[in-house]
């Protein structure tokens, strides 16, 4: 590892990618959104990394024009104190939101840089605690109607995927005002979760996601609604992470729920588990800090004996997280963002009957596709 190393250059591109959902004869077409930084070293070295479920353009100017002069001649292995320092920068009295999606891309991309140093890919800087980690695949989206949504999990669940999560409310609360009837939205989704049971039988393991879309009387409607469909968790069930409601949602209905892909804040995370609020925790690296603050999340679930698990997506980056921390647990195989890291990025791995091996090349262990990120800068 070289004793002296210095950022050069910081380059962020704000990018949108069509896509092409394409699975068991159904094909819709849709698009996703991120925020790709690069940062050049004196020592030739460069590191790359990615902030997803974010305002691209607002992160892309923030890293262009903020945070990139403010990291010139800066060490790069110094990652803790670089993101204290862009944290106050950027969040003045400690809030969250875009500033820190935007820090997420910097420690990624740090974290890349020392695995390169290092000659080391960043599982195994993080901890290597297991080679491989298992996936869960997000297939069920609203824009799939019901016998689309049942063939595509068929079609899943026959291809060896046993864990498999869907999407419920549909932007409910998002959408009020243009559809203010949240409990006919609620009994679409009693009727889509029945069906996908129904479909791939009862020994797979069945995940909701609300995005944060219901209210607390629709969370609890649904959740009760399809207890005999045994789901295996409830992600961001109510409006904004609501503690104290998803507290009541687990002691009321029995269902487990999982929440923290979008947080931002680490206080965030301890009152969730303080309250006993959620059965399973979710920092995600290119959203909530990076792998730094990612790391000092599992080691606060792990105080209070609660898994870490992936939600948001981004698993080939997530996957450096669940496989180098004891507590790591599923990453999420999403695929319209699986199929926007196949054309962004190069030499990653996929999934094989459900699990997914970590690389041995340094750092995150596959390279940018220039080409693309060219083709879709906005």
């Amino acid at each position: 590892m070289p004793d002296a190393i210095a950022i050069t250059a910081v380059r962020a591109h704000a990018l949108r990618v069509p896509l092409q959902f394409d699975h068991a004869g159904v094909r819709r077409k849709t698009s996703m959104s991120c925020c790709l930084v690069e940062i050049d070293t004196d020592a030739g070295l460069q590191g790359h990394g990615l902030a997803g479920i974010t305002q691209e353009r607002v992160a892309a100017y923030a890293l262009n024009e903020i945070i990139g002069p403010a990291l010139l001649g800066r060490n790069p292995l110094e990652h803790e104190a670089i993101w204290e320092d862009l944290y106050w920068e950027l969040t003045s009295r400690g809030q969250g939101g875009w500033a820190v999606n935007a820090i997420s891309a910097v420690d990624v991309a740090l974290w890349d840089l020392k695995g390169k140093a290092a000659g080391q890919p960043v599982w195994r800087l993080l901890g290597a605690a297991r080679p491989q980690v298992p996936v869960y695949l997000t297939f069920g989206f609203p824009f799939l109607d019901t016998e689309a949504l049942t063939a595509v999990a068929r079609h899943f669940r026959q291809s060896g995927f046993d864990h498999l999560k869907m999407v419920v409310g549909d932007g409910a609360l998002r959408n009020r005002r243009r559809q203010p009837d949240l409990k006919a939205a609620v009994m679409q989704d009693v009727a889509r979760v029945q069906a996908v049971r129904a479909a791939v039988g009862g020994a797979a393991q069945l995940y909701i996601d609300a995005n944060c879309n219901l209210d607390y009387a629709a969370a609890e409607t649904l959740a009760l609604a399809v207890a005999d469909c045994h789901i295996g968790y409830f992600e961001e069930p109510v409006t904004q992470n609501d503690v104290p409601l998803m507290r009541k949602l687990r002691d009321r209905t029995g269902i487990a729920v999982a929440s923290g892909q979008c947080e931002t804040v680490i206080h965030r995370f301890r009152d969730m588990l303080a309250a006993q609020a959620v059965d399973y925790v979710q920092p995600n690296v290119v959203i909530g800090g990076g792998f730094t603050q990612a790391a000092r999340v599992a080691g606060l679930a792990a105080g209070f004996n609660v898994p870490v698990t992936n939600g948001g997506g981004y698993p080939i980056h997530n996957m450096h997280l669940h496989a180098g921390l004891a507590n790591g647990g599923m990453v999420e195989w999403h695929l319209p963002i699986a199929e926007m890291m196949r054309v962004l990025f190069e030499g990653f791995p996929v999934p094989q009957r459900g699990m997914l091996a970590l690389p041995e090349a340094p750092g995150l262990g596959f390279s940018v596709n220039r080409d693309a990120v060219a083709a879709h800068r906005i």
